[in-house]
């Protein structure tokens, strides 16, 4: 009486591995040409933060870190860069940039229009907002598995899975600071004769923007959060050294390697966080 009775049992995993195995074999070409564009885009990114020069890419930080934040913040976010170079992960950083960014642009790219779309429409809200939950929480290495059937090895199937794990702050944020914007300045925009786009754009999303910029933020740390995980389907950089550091219980190499990403997360948050401060102060 105490066991669940297995006559009631329903194997709803089955059906999800079908799916995904009918994406495959019907859509392969499809996701050969995703794999295609995302695999250029990060090698372009790369190759373009390879070539840089470090002390280019410390200066670049520097006056960000300055223009954002202040004096002593830009220093500061400096010298920590400088000190992920000196334990000689700068290449493997720039790898992690690189599938960060490229996961932060397609998550914008795809989840700044759904957050615009679902403020209009609130059946669609209601459909996408438990969606969202569950993207949330989802156990993050469930992820690795339609990727790895997908796309296969490699960094593709690691910038799917971080976007998918990333997009939803940009999402609601966008939604949320839309439907933020006070009524009476809608109103006095329709007065005007403004039309839906004009309204949109003219006054509903510069308004918004603080509120935008806040998902942006949480976007690219969910990401970057995601980087040891990746390197589990054979995504370089950090996180890998994280992960053989793992492997071969070297206790020098995973704290460099997680130092690293720690110092890294902080230099984006708060360059990020303060670009965000600046464009509510200025609204």
């Amino acid at each position: 009486m105490n066991d669940f009775p297995e006559a009631l049992n329903f194997n709803l995993g089955k059906y999800v591995d079908q799916f995904i195995k009918w994406l495959n074999t019907n859509y392969g070409t499809v996701f050969d040409a995703i794999t295609t564009c995302i695999l250029w885009f990060m090698v372009n990114i790369e190759t373009f933060l390879q070539w840089l020069p470090w002390w280019l890419v410390i200066g670049i930080t520097f006056l960000l870190g300055w223009r954002a934040k202040n004096l002593m913040s830009a220093l500061v976010f400096s010298i920590l860069l400088f000190t992920i170079g000196t334990f000689g992960l700068w290449d493997h950083m720039m790898s992690t940039l690189a599938i960060v960014l490229t996961s932060v642009v397609i998550s914008l790219l795809v989840g700044i229009p759904v957050g615009i779309v679902i403020t209009y429409s609130s059946r669609l809200d209601a459909l996408v907002r438990p969606i969202l939950d569950a993207m949330q929480t989802m156990p993050s290495f469930v992820y690795l598995i339609p990727a790895l059937i997908l796309f296969g090895l490699g960094k593709v199937p690691a910038v799917f899975a971080t976007t998918i794990y990333a997009i939803p702050p940009v999402i609601r944020l966008t939604s949320l600071g839309i439907r933020s914007v006070p009524k009476e300045m809608v109103e006095a925009a329709q007065s005007f004769g403004s039309s839906r786009w004009q309204l949109l754009t003219k006054v509903q999303l510069p308004q918004a923007l603080p509120t935008i910029m806040a998902g942006i933020n949480q976007t690219t740390m969910m990401a970057l959060a995601m980087v040891v995980i990746s390197s589990m389907i054979g995504a370089k950089g950090l996180g890998m050294e994280v992960l053989i550091a793992i492997n071969r219980i070297d206790i020098a190499r995973g704290f460099e390697s997680g130092l690293s990403i720690v110092f890294l997360a902080i230099i984006i948050d708060r360059i990020s966080q303060g670009v965000a401060n600046r464009y509510e102060i200025h609204e």
